[in-house]
């Protein structure tokens, strides 16, 4: 855990430098900052467009862009989820990880909707070199120059910075890995600990490291080399349709989770606000959330269906076939039920979260704390703390 920490705190600087910089160039350039001193503003609003048409023309079509977009931000959009599996080893999990998903929401605000808004400033979506890379006829599918911000910094005339963004975006894309992997190894210790997976996987190292589940998962990175090849490529574009559902399908799990967790709390008379972290509006945003998700995963493949793909089909709905399979299947096997709202233990390990917390002595330390301490102010107790903010 302490070498995720570190490196993802470091690395975790880079993006907030890029998303930044690049926030930046859309503005100046935008206002006429730029080699051309063309003040386009919202000019590829207007012509093409702000919608790009899709499997269908009009109308329709503009809206079938829209979903086009949807399913494959589905691929991107996680986080949330991994902050909850941090917990375990977090050395504060009441204030650390109450922070963190405080912040959550402006992230995703950040990155994830202001981003895209920027990119349909900087970028018409009919750009000739955009195209021509989606379409396979150009190279630099998958890498950096792939990138609207690379594209529209060329297209301006700008020099030096499209290098810096591709060594900024280096970093945000070995973060994710980094991310990636740290979660993958814990979510096959825990399936193996559970009885899920091979128990050979529960052996450790002297420093509490799973070696054999580090040593499964890193066979799956060498997938991507499956990229410089068109006709391995398809392949690996099967394997991201099949992760995005199985993603969409993870958190309609964690909707169903909480939906019936909240219904244990009612049960139970137990008072969610005496917990460190209150989720708003619920349990409507989590239906509300269930609903929205579900509809997603239904539809996510419906072109598939005009004209008839059973290759499409399958690499759009195999998981979403799968799932509710392998569930009930589990289920009838082992004879195991649903756990009722009364029986419910919603005590598990508070008793020893209470202990552990009680015995730290050294303070907490907030995320500009630490920013102070790495140029020399503050410094001090609790410096440790650092991997698990």
């Amino acid at each position: 855990m302490r070498g995720y920490g570190e490196s993802e705190f470091w690395l975790s600087g880079g993006k907030v430098i890029l998303i930044l910089m690049l926030f930046m160039f859309t503005f100046v350039t935008m206002v006429g900052g730029n080699p051309q001193h063309d003040a386009y503003g919202f000019r590829h609003w207007r012509d093409p467009g702000s919608f790009a048409e899709y499997h269908s023309t009009g109308s329709l079509g503009r809206f079938e862009g829209f979903l086009g977009a949807l399913w494959s931000a589905s691929f991107t959009v996680v986080g949330p989820e991994y902050i909850s599996m941090v917990a375990a080893e977090a050395v504060r999990p009441r204030i650390y990880i109450k922070q963190a998903f405080k912040t959550v929401y402006w992230r995703f605000g950040m990155f994830f909707i202001l981003g895209a808004l920027c990119v349909g400033i900087v970028i018409p979506y009919n750009d000739p070199i955009l195209v021509a890379i989606l379409a396979g006829d150009k190279g630099g599918g998958g890498t950096a120059a792939a990138s609207p911000y690379v594209i529209a910094m060329d297209n301006l005339g700008i020099k030096v910075l499209p290098h810096i963004t591709n060594a900024l975006m280096f970093t945000s894309i070995f973060s994710a890995g980094n991310t990636y992997t740290y979660c993958s190894i814990r979510s096959l210790y825990g399936l193996a600990l559970e009885g899920r997976a091979p128990r050979f996987l529960t052996k450790c190292t002297k420093r509490g490291v799973p070696i054999y589940c580090f040593c499964v998962v890193m066979m799956f990175p060498l997938l991507s080399f499956l990229q410089v090849s068109n006709s391995s490529a398809q392949v690996l574009t099967w394997l991201v349709n099949l992760m995005t559902a199985g993603g969409l399908i993870d958190y309609i799990v964690m909707c169903i989770t909480y939906i019936f967790f909240y219904r244990a709390c009612k049960a139970q008379g137990v008072d969610r606000n005496s917990f460190p972290y209150t989720g708003k509006f619920q349990p409507y945003s989590a239906w509300i959330a269930l609903c929205v998700e579900c509809v997603v995963v239904i539809f996510y493949g419906y072109s598939s269906f005009t004209p008839w793909s059973v290759e499409t089909f399958f690499s759009s709905y195999t998981i979403q076939i799968l799932a509710p399979i392998l569930f009930f299947g589990w289920k009838f096997y082992h004879g195991t039920k649903f756990v009722k709202p009364l029986e419910a233990d919603l005590v598990y390990q508070r008793p020893v979260i209470d202990t552990y917390e009680a015995n730290i002595t050294t303070p907490a330390l907030s995320f500009w704390t630490e920013m102070a301490q790495l140029v020399g102010f503050k410094r001090g107790a609790g410096k440790g703390d650092r991997e698990m903010e």
